[in-house]
């Protein structure tokens, strides 16, 4: 799995490069041994961006392979601002997202000024306009922002509840409608796996779409995946993430008319003239939550809220941050100490007994 997904990623990288000023691949290149294939995918995605603003403003005339360092120097900090406008309030960026931009930018900045060099040994820019843009000023601890989420994840009952509602329920309140009712028959024992997956060993979208059928240890019931930064490791997934595995895997090939070279676990229903199956993407995953999750009742849930409501699951019942930061693959445990504000519901306790103190 780690070869072909990262072959995979390097290719989508490759062809984005190309599609961007030479400069870019220089600092791409730079970067490749320290980050992740994705997070340099999001990186080009910024570029284009701000190079296709940069026509479109009319600060050149041609294409975007061809805007040059020269360009980017005599760029001001008030047309900076118009472009971290747009971003917000034209293409509908939320703060946190433009943030992220402009880390993108200033990466890249820096690079071109503080890194890179010319055969005369000169810096390929000498004033750096990114430097003099600040970032958004987002005023949530993580309290505020656990508590934002804290509606939009699975509690209690929910988990077999919504499992539940993927694995049968769907299909019986559209059994009116026979398109929709024989798709959810067709696809049930995989989507079932899927949410199961998910909420039984908290995974990232990415690392769910990657998984091929020998990433799937099933004595130690684990799987091997690639975390953010190329990691490699082996993440633990429930039992009842099992049962459902195994049910889908009995009619995979069949179902979906596989060949047995097929390595994709989760796969696509046969569609155009060839018939031909193959791996669900990222955004295909998030589609199938996001159909149940709004026939469920709660359409704030997606992938990454169901990895939310894992790790606070977890943390209510286990209270072991140290493990659970390994098992998410989070670099720092600041980004884990989000599930204990989550979870704390003995401030809340104290609080009611105030009105009720006998």
């Amino acid at each position: 799995m780690i070869k072909m997904t990262a072959n995979h990623h390097y290719k989508r990288l490759k062809e984005k490069v190309g599609e961007l000023p030479w400069y870019v691949g220089e600092f791409i290149d730079q970067k490749k041994r320290k980050m992740a294939v994705l997070t340099l995918l999001n990186y080009c995605h910024d570029y284009i961006i701000f190079f296709d603003w940069m026509i479109a403003e009319g600060f050149h005339k041609g294409k975007r392979q061809e805007i040059t360092l020269k360009m980017l120097e005599k760029l001001t900090p008030k047309q900076l601002e118009s472009f971290l406008s747009y971003l917000e309030h034209q293409l509908g960026n939320t703060k946190q997202t433009v943030n992220r931009k402009i880390s993108s930018l200033k990466s890249l900045f820096h690079y071109l000024q503080n890194i890179a060099e010319t055969e005369e040994l000169e810096p390929y820019i000498y004033r750096n306009v990114m430097a003099k843009i600040d970032f958004n000023d987002i005023k949530e601890d993580q309290e505020t922002v656990a508590n934002r989420i804290e509606g939009k994840i699975l509690h209690g009952d929910e988990y077999e509840q919504f499992r539940q509602f993927i694995a049968s329920d769907y299909g019986e309140r559209n059994k009116d409608n026979k398109k929709v009712y024989h798709f959810h028959l067709k696809n049930r024992e995989r989507d079932t796996a899927i949410v199961s997956l998910i909420l039984g060993s908290g995974l990232r979208l990415s690392e769910l779409a990657g998984l091929n059928l020998d990433d799937i240890d099933y004595k130690k019931h684990s799987l091997r995946v690639v975390r953010k930064g190329g990691k490699e490791q082996y993440v633990y997934f429930s039992e009842q993430a099992m049962i459902d595995l195994k049910e889908y895997l009995q009619i995979r090939e069949s179902r979906y008319q596989l060949s047995s070279k097929e390595k994709a676990l989760f796969v696509s229903t046969a569609i155009g003239p060839k018939k031909a199956s193959r791996r669900l993407s990222n955004r295909a995953i998030e589609k199938i939550i996001e159909k149940y999750a709004t026939a469920f009742g709660k359409p704030a849930l997606s992938v990454h809220k169901l990895r939310h409501s894992f790790a606070t699951r977890y943390h209510m019942e286990n209270n072991d941050i140290p493990k659970l930061k390994k098992h998410l693959g989070h670099s720092s445990v600041q980004t884990t100490m989000l599930y204990t504000h989550m979870t704390n519901t003995e401030m809340k306790k104290a609080i009611d007994k105030m009105d009720n103190p006998n």
